[in-house]
């Protein structure tokens, strides 16, 4: 098998802190080129990405991960960007999250068209320098330029980390929606010694962020936890004692499940501030949303991918919605999406790290993938009229 902890520490060596590419497309449009995987730069808004693909069949089953990533902080005892492997484990930003993840695959992919001229099927990797940063520009820019040119996908591996504790526990099936409320009460501003003179903001915000907090949005659902909302930021701005501000603002952020969408919240958000507003106070409510919330039901697919990890990890997964947004977001949007990578303990960390072993592990597990959807749609030719 190509070395995928080698390639780990060749991409961990570019400085690819988000926007930054840092050369490590190049390196990998270099090495897939030369098995034979016919490659397109996507750049957008100042993110370059990279679409590959390798046979001209379908189905395509495909691979979305990122090499951009978070800023290194405080905190090192190792080189950031030195890709040092010592005592079991490679070093550096991006080992967990998740250079390593795309390395595996790449690796497992280069390896499996190598061994196949001409396969039945088609693999497309599509990777990103935008995911740890706004994603507008990445994986999005990438799936707008596959539509615009007939290209699509059947099935998807994300490559994030998906394991708590140990290789192979766990798989992603879905993942909550997110959303943020940034809410702004406005009244008018003037002395704390004459009130009746102005119109204090606080009372109503206070009032309507009381309800929120009180708001139980749901008991879970069959795949999900109960959805969450946390009320993050409360300011005024105001440094004097004895003036009553003009404006006060507060943010909320939602983690939802499928018994919502966006929407709904945001009606149910605004209906809340009705029953709060007073006079001479209104609201204004600004939403943004990272993503809704989805879930790929289980079928063949899954059952192929949990059966690879089982042969080379030992461990059954678990089929788990949990944790914060990913990319798979977006890739829904088009295909069936699952995620399963390396254990997550060390990302965005100082001294993040990875065990070699693991990343082998990984690199097996997604060759096992690879075949077994091969052999899936062979089988389907040898029938008649497949």
């Amino acid at each position: 098998m190509t070395d995928p902890v080698s390639l780990t520490a060749d991409l961990i060596r570019c400085p690819s802190v988000t926007p930054e590419d840092g050369g490590a497309l190049d390196l990998l449009q270099d090495l897939l080129e030369t098995a034979g995987f016919a490659c397109t730069r996507i750049p957008r808004g100042g993110v370059d990405n990279l679409h590959a693909r390798y046979g001209t069949r379908g189905p395509v089953l495909g691979f979305n991960g990122h090499t951009d990533v978070v800023p290194v902080g405080e905190g090192w005892t190792r080189a950031p960007f030195g890709g040092e492997i010592a005592d079991g484990r490679i070093w550096g930003r991006g080992a967990c999250d998740m250079k390593s993840g795309v390395a595996a695959w790449v690796c497992a992919a280069m390896d499996f068209a190598r061994a196949h001229p001409d396969p039945a099927l088609s693999l497309a990797i599509l990777v990103t320098g935008d995911e740890e940063g706004p994603g507008t520009d990445g994986t999005l820019a990438i799936l707008d330029w596959m539509a615009a040119n007939g290209e699509t996908l059947d099935h998807c591996i994300v490559g994030e980390p998906t394991c708590p504790e140990r290789m192979g526990e766990m798989i992603k099936i879905g993942r909550r929606g997110s959303m943020t409320a940034r809410i702004v009460a406005t009244g008018s501003q003037g002395h704390a010694a004459y009130p009746h003179r102005a119109r204090n903001p606080l009372p109503p915000l206070v009032g309507l962020l009381d309800r929120l907090a009180r708001w139980r949005l749901d008991e879970g659902t069959a795949r999900f936890d109960p959805s969450t909302l946390s009320i993050t930021t409360v300011d005024t701005g105001n440094p004097a004692n004895n003036v009553i501000p003009g404006a006060a603002r507060a943010t909320v952020n939602i983690r939802f499940n499928d018994a919502h969408s966006s929407g709904s919240l945001t009606e149910a958000i605004r209906a809340l501030a009705a029953e709060a507003t007073v006079e001479g106070v209104a609201f204004d409510i600004d939403v943004s949303v990272s993503g809704e919330s989805f879930v790929s039901e289980p079928d063949a697919f899954t059952e192929l991918v949990v059966a690879s990890v089982e042969a080379e990890t030992g461990a059954t997964p678990v089929l788990s919605t949990s944790g914060g947004t990913s990319d798979a977001r977006f890739v829904r949007r088009i295909c069936p999406v699952l995620e399963f990578g390396l254990v997550g303990q060390s990302m965005h960390k100082a001294d993040e790290h990875a065990a070699v072993d693991d990343i082998e592990a990984l690199a097996r597990v997604y060759g096992r993938i690879i075949a077994g959807y091969a052999d899936e749609r062979a089988k389907k030719l040898e029938k008649p009229g497949s």
